[in-house]
């Protein structure tokens, strides 16, 4: 699958990126290069941060019964919440470009059989969250 960023020119790499240092090094300072989506990049990144307990449990409950978050890989996790944070609070973005940018940028983190899960996820969630 070809992508049409760069790994550091992708939004949501960087953002993916971002949430992995903070998620799982709390003392991390998070900074933001210039980037043309730099508010975009920012809003998404301090909302899933702020709203983490949120996201969490809308992940739980929207998923199957045998779905545990926190046994998932961090990187999964990190695109599941920050999916759902757009899912939930960019009602102005489009579910399926959420989704294929998402899909796009774990490229970068996971392999195909991970991704295609992925989809599979992200699918059944915004489903859920956006009727």
């Amino acid at each position: 699958m070809r992508t049409k960023y760069s790994p550091k020119n992708n939004p949501r790499v960087i953002i993916i990126q971002k949430l992995y240092g903070k998620f799982f090094n709390d003392d991390e300072k998070i900074n933001f290069p210039k980037h043309r989506f730099k508010k975009f990049i920012k809003d998404i990144v301090f909302g899933t941060l702020e709203r983490d307990e949120i996201l969490s449990e809308e992940l739980e409950k929207n998923l199957n019964l045998n779905f545990k978050l926190k046994k998932l890989d961090k990187v999964f996790q990190i695109i599941l919440k920050s999916a759902t944070y757009e899912f939930l609070y960019k009602p102005n973005l489009s579910i399926n470009i959420i989704i294929k940018e998402y899909l796009e940028a774990s490229n970068f983190f996971l392999e195909d059989t991970q991704t295609k899960y992925l989809n599979a996820l992200l699918d059944n969630i915004a489903k859920k969250l956006r009727p």
